[in-house]
């Protein structure tokens, strides 16, 4: 999985999700914008992280969060209990 480049900076975070709060918009195909990467932090449980293209599918935990690319068209979908977050990165 790709990194986020070590010069980008955190500039927003979501709140924390659980499998009940977790946004639709979230589990369907959706993408970051143009110079922006996104982490996703697992707090507890598990969750699937699907990247469109190419096609690849990972479970996410707290030891292995996800890493968006700048407009990665992605997805996710609850598997079981989980709470987690986003916090997206641009360069200065």
């Amino acid at each position: 999985m790709s990194a986020i480049p070590d010069d980008a900076v955190a500039y927003r975070r979501s709140p924390v999700f659980n499998q009940d709060s977790l946004p639709t918009a979230l589990q369907k195909q959706h993408s970051t914008k143009e110079g922006a990467w996104a982490m996703i932090h697992i707090l507890e449980g598990r969750l699937l992280y699907r990247i469109c293209e190419p096609p690849s599918e990972t479970v996410l935990d707290p030891d292995h969060p996800g890493i968006v690319q700048p407009q990665q068209l992605h997805e996710v979908q609850v598997i079981g209990p989980v709470r987690m977050f986003v916090e997206f990165y641009s360069r200065p």
